[in-house]
């Protein structure tokens, strides 16, 4: 009977996928929400009862381990429930307001400050029972807390029958967390026994919670290690989900093509190789051979190649484009600003009339002559290499054979562009470069559909960078040495990270949220331009670069640059990536704290890149030991890419990190944290490849509730390629 027992009848088997059915529905259904509440949840993002169910979260307060205010250790943290016995607002000074409140229980007192939260005192009042959590401090003859969590409790006296293990939920104006706790309870209990889409296979063979329970469990746990679990079966559920979406995207961008099988021994690359001033490293080698091993096969290519600060992507692209014409076809590499296009013009041109490929260039400033000259060559079928912009994309410019696809730092592009240049030549191989360091698990999440290559280390070491943190009240030091730089018969950088006066913080592409406000303060790089040529540097020849110059003008400024023409060029972040004058042996960036590590990195790679050593200044207005200044110390003491992009991932949320805010995409993680789960993004990527592998379109009845999670949870991902 026991075993009958556990078999599921028709009516729960139909209860359950009823209830599963439910998480789509408004979660203005649940009880307690509607009204303002219902507005609330929304601004939240909690907009269907699935989103209140993943709601997670982000702390617990532990009264298992409850202690009172006398064996509260300071300088740990600690819980205690204790009456509030006075609730004082007071003013120490203009625009500075404290909440100051003594709490009691049977053993002594307590002092609580809140900062600039002047609601507090409408919130607490004496008599009241309030749950403290935060750490213990010591100063004036009491035992401290410095603005806790706090929670008022409801029933006075009787503490025991109050959650042994108490969520914290993130919440809004609107939604307080007793609130958000009930409206959680009341989600799981008319949705949380629902359907498990996972495949049983993988749940057992990664001991992973069930879903319904890891709801329940995750929300009001029995004991901290409970809510761990369930915390890992929701995250896997995620990581593996973005896996599939990104595989799914793939299919349906690839659906139908014939792929190219290319020559990769023909004369063209091997006179390529001969003609390189210098011999591959070999890490060099072995992304080349991953490359043209891709490249030969029968399957279409989709391979990137991350590398840091001139570990020599750019070489290896070269052979690629090579074996390209060696196989009687075209190949095109688009960049994202016209300065870096052409500058791979320059770079890789003398090396392709060295093979005997002919190549063209197009950007938005090309004149009607040479473009004329560019589509021509197109048209006429012959193998060659066209460098380029977004102008590639244009219609007058028609491939004949396009094999070969080489997109640099793919993140700045959208879904629609990459998608519009694959149409160009259906069937063409595709290699993703970026020069940003990529921590693993990111790059997993980002390019789980794309085969990875990697380049830690220079081929040629280079004269190296010494980075400084300095005060804005230093500044004279950081000027003395752009001067100095110039005297001596080099050039050098001024970094802003505004255009104009008039603009706003937020428009930082990589800037943490928490840190764009009081943009007025920021420098701007027309303004400092200004500055540094009448006032702080005269006599020198002091030049201006931003994103919204024409196209032209941004050609002739920086053609100007690397002609020595310029002394000093202030400019915004358009010179981040790929830019190469090794004359530069100077840097300086304003408001450094404005920018993520990863662009930091990338900027002071613009000098030292010859035989003189670099110099940069990091100019912060943060005090010493504030989060800024810590994350700007990092650059000082490592000069390591790939270890400062792991950092900048625990520092900062995953979709902020190094700009991959993408346009159309989404890659931000509900419940994942790719700082700390590394082993689930691993699970999740070789999971995936094993689905893919045994059924492609999950379409098996094990598989299809799992193919309409990845399609509810990631539906971005699937009308951008429809839309494409």
């Amino acid at each position: 009977m026991a075993g009958r027992a556990s078999v599921p009848t028709c009516a729960e088997v139909g209860e359950r996928l009823s209830r599963t059915c439910s998480l789509t529905d408004d979660a203005s259904r649940l009880r307690f929400v509607s009204g303002a509440r219902h507005e609330a949840l929304a601004r939240l993002g909690l907009v269907r009862v699935r989103d209140v169910l993943l709601h997670l979260p982000h702390r617990y307060l532990d009264f298992s381990r409850l202690t009172n205010i006398a064996l509260a250790d300071v300088g740990d943290d600690a819980t205690v429930i204790a009456t509030v016995d006075r609730v004082t607002l007071k003013r120490p000074r203009p625009r500075m307001q404290v909440v100051e409140v003594y709490v009691l229980d049977q053993t002594g007192v307590m002092r609580v400050s809140f900062f600039r939260a002047p609601w507090v005192a409408d919130q607490l009042k004496p008599g009241m029972q309030v749950a403290l959590s935060g750490k213990v401090s010591f100063a004036y003859g009491f035992k401290q807390m410095r603005s806790p969590f706090f929670e008022v409790i409801e029933g006075q006296g009787d503490v025991s029958s109050y959650a042994r293990i108490l969520p914290v939920h993130p919440v809004g104006e609107g939604v307080s967390t007793s609130w958000m706790r009930r409206i959680v309870s009341s989600a799981l209990a008319s949705s949380g026994d629902v359907a498990d889409f996972l495949p049983v296979r993988f749940r057992l063979g990664r001991s992973l919670m069930g879903l319904g329970r890891a709801l329940r469990a995750v929300h009001f746990p029995l004991s901290l290690a409970e809510a761990a679990a369930a915390r890992e079966r929701l995250a896997y559920d995620e990581l593996l989900c973005l896996q599939l979406a990104l595989h799914s995207r793939r299919q349906m961008e690839l659906g139908g093509v014939t792929p190219f099988r290319h020559v990769t021994d023909g004369p063209r690359l091997s006179r390529l190789v001969a003609s390189l001033p210098f011999e591959l490293s070999d890490e060099q080698r072995m992304a080349a051979r991953q490359i043209l091993d891709d490249m030969a096969a029968g399957e279409v290519m989709n391979r990137i190649l991350l590398g840091d600060v001139g570990t020599g992507k750019t070489a290896v692209a070269a052979l690629a484009l090579a074996a390209a014409a060696d196989s009687g076809n075209q190949s095109a590499v688009m960049a994202p600003t016209s300065v870096l296009a052409r500058q791979y013009a320059r770079k890789l041109g003398p090396l392709l009339d060295a093979a005997g490929v002919p190549w063209a260039l197009v950007t938005g400033a090309t004149p009607a002559d040479e473009r004329a000259r560019a589509a021509a060559l197109l048209s006429s079928g012959e193998p060659c290499a066209l460098f380029g912009t977004t102008a590639l994309l244009s219609d007058d410019l028609e491939f004949r054979r396009l094999s070969l696809a080489v997109i640099d730092e793919q993140h700045r592009f959208g879904v629609d562009q990459r998608a519009a240049l694959r149409r160009k030549g259906p069937g063409a191989d595709l290699l993703a470069m970026t020069a940003t360091p990529i921590p693993r698990t990111l790059a997993l999440s980002l390019y789980g559909d794309l085969s990875i290559s990697r380049i830690r280390h220079r081929p040629v070491p280079g004269a190296g960078v010494t980075t400084r943190v300095i005060p804005p009240e230093s500044m004279d030091l950081a000027y003395a040495g752009l001067r100095e730089a110039c005297e001596a018969g080099h050039q050098a950088y001024v970094v802003c990270p505004l255009v104009d006066d008039s603009d706003e913080g937020g428009e930082l592409e990589d800037v943490p949220e928490s840190v764009r406000s009081n943009a007025k303060r920021l420098h701007s790089a027309t303004s400092t331009q200004q500055e540094l040529q009448r006032r702080v540097l005269p006599g020198l020849r002091v030049g201006l670069l931003t994103g919204r110059l024409p196209a032209a003008e941004k050609d002739r400024v920086m053609e100007e640059f690397a002609d020595g023409g310029i002394d000093v060029l202030v400019s915004t972040t358009v010179i981040e990536v790929g830019v190469d004058v090794p004359n530069a042996t100077a840097m300086l960036v304003l408001d450094a704290d404005r920018f993520g590590l990863a662009t930091l990195h990338q900027l002071r790679g613009r000098v030292g890149r010859g035989s003189v050593a670099g110099s940069v200044w990091l100019s912060c207005a943060a005090k010493r030991g504030t989060p800024a200044r810590k994350r700007l110390a990092a650059l000082e003491s490592t000069d390591d890419g790939f270890e400062l992009a792991e950092l900048d991932l625990e520092l900062r949320h995953e979709g902020e990190v190094l700009g991959y805010r993408q346009h159309g995409s989404n890659v931000s993680l509900r419940v994942a944290d790719l700082a700390t789960d590394a082993t689930l993004a691993e699970w999740a990527h070789e999971d995936a490849l094993a689905l893919l592998d045994a059924d492609p379109s999950l379409s098996g009845d094990d598989d299809r509730p799992l193919a309409l999670e990845v399609r509810d949870r990631f539906p971005s991902y699937f009308e951008e390629m429809e839309r494409a």
